[in-house]
């Protein structure tokens, strides 16, 4: 595969409008990008592996793609800077919402640089509209019966829905 592939990874559990939106900022920065959906089981996501590729990639229908940009959906279970060489990306494209997340991703980045000099993290900022949308705060006002309409997709907040009248 030709041209700059970048790889935005995270734990989508579940995939917010957050998400979304630096998704698709990031296609006008790379050819292709690597939507990197994260195991992390030590989070104790909501929905398995598979299905949160499986909504991810549904997401990417309301992404509007440059002209002769891809994208594609993969999970990993290994390190990132590993799995980045894997898919042969140059860039590791992170969203900061707020000033409390930059010092983690600052130290993220400066880590992932001394293991894997050769790859690039570039920081999105989140658009206004987004910057204070998280998973784990959409999973608890969902849980708790609130409105989230406005942070995901109809189809994400139905799969909610169906896990929290499951009794997760």
């Amino acid at each position: 595969m030709g041209g700059r592939i970048g790889l935005y990874p995270g734990t989508f559990d579940p995939i917010t409008n957050g998400h979304l939106d630096i998704i698709q900022r990031a296609t006008h920065l790379v050819d292709h990008l690597v939507v990197a959906v994260a195991s992390n089981a030590g989070k104790g996501p909501l929905f398995t592996s598979a299905e949160r590729v499986e909504l991810v990639k549904a997401e990417l229908g309301m992404i509007k793609l440059p002209v002769g940009v891809t994208i594609e959906v993969k999970s990993f279970d290994t390190l990132l800077v590993n799995f980045a060489n894997v898919v042969g990306a140059e860039t590791i494209i992170r969203g900061l919402r707020a000033v409390s997340d930059f010092e983690y991703e600052f130290q993220m980045a400066g880590m992932n640089s001394r293991i894997a000099s050769n790859i690039e993290t570039v920081f999105l900022m989140s658009s206004e509209r987004c910057q204070f949308i998280s998973s784990r705060f959409v999973k608890e006002i969902g849980r708790l019966g609130g409105d989230i309409s406005s942070f995901v997709s109809p189809r994400v907040m139905e799969h909610l829905h169906q896990k929290f009248s499951a009794g997760f």
